[in-house]
C-alpha cells in the first residue's frame, strides 16, 4: 500500500474495500468471504477511523476498553438488545485490535488466541440473536482467524518499497517467532529458514 493509493481514495471505507479485495485473492482466501460480510468489515473500520466510534470513557479517561469487561457486561445485560449491542462491539474490538495492534498486546501477554476466543464467541452469540445480520455474525465465528489475517494484511503499508521496514519486521520476526510476522514476510516475497 503506498501513500499514492491512500490519497487517491475519497474514504477509508473505500480504501479498505479496495485493500480487502486484494488482500482475498492474494490470500487465496477459501472460500472467500461473502460480498455482506466484507462490507461489514469495511463499514467497523471506517467507524473506527473516528476516535469516538473507537474510544470509551471509562475509568476517568478515554481508552479501549478491556475485551473481558466488556464481555462482563454482556453476560450482566438485562435485555437481548444490549447484550447483542454489548457483543457486537467486543466482535468488532476483537478484530480490529487483533489485526492492527497485535504486537502492541503481544509485549502485555495477551496472544493472537485470546483475540480469536472472544471475538469468534461474540459472533457465535449474534449469529443466534442477532435482529440482523446472522449471516454475517455466523461466518465471522467460522473464519474468525482467517478474516483477522485479511483485515492485518489490508492494513500493512507497502513494505517492499523500504527496506529498514522490513529488516525491522525480519528482526521481529527473529525475536518472536510469531507466524502472523512470517506471514507478512512471505507476501513480500522473504524466505524464511
Amino acid at each position: 500500500m503506498s501513500d499514492r493509493s491512500l490519497l487517491s481514495t475519497r474514504s477509508l471505507v473505500e480504501f479498505f474495500q479496495k485493500r480487502l479485495q486484494i488482500e482475498v485473492h492474494r490470500l487465496g482466501l477459501e472460500p472467500p468471504p461473502a460480498e455482506e460480510t466484507l462490507w461489514y468489515l469495511c463499514d467497523m473500520l471506517g467507524r473506527f477511523g473516528r476516535s469516538e466510534h473507537l474510544f470509551d470513557y471509562f475509568d476517568g479517561r478515554y481508552g479501549v476498553r478491556p475485551l473481558a469487561l466488556i464481555y462482563g457486561d454482556a453476560l450482566a445485560a438485562s435485555t437481548d438488545r444490549e447484550r447483542c449491542q454489548l457483543l457486537q462491539r467486543l466482535g468488532e474490538l476483537a478484530l480490529f485490535l487483533g489485526a492492527f495492534l497485535r504486537e502492541r498486546y503481544r509485549r502485555r501477554g495477551i496472544r493472537r488466541d485470546y483475540f480469536v476466543g472472544m471475538g469468534s464467541g461474540a459472533y457465535e452469540y449474534l449469529a443466534g440473536h442477532a435482529p440482523a445480520n446472522r449471516a454475517v455474525f455466523e461466518e465471522l465465528t467460522r473464519q474468525f482467524a482467517a478474516i483477522l489475517e485479511l483485515l492485518s494484511a489490508a492494513g500493512e503499508p507497502d513494505l517492499s518499497t523500504d527496506p529498514h521496514r522490513v529488516v525491522a519486521l525480519y528482526r521481529q520476526w527473529l525475536r518472536t517467532r510469531d507466524p502472523a510476522v512470517a506471514a507478512r514476510l512471505r507476501r513480500i516475497g522473504v524466505g524464511l529458514a
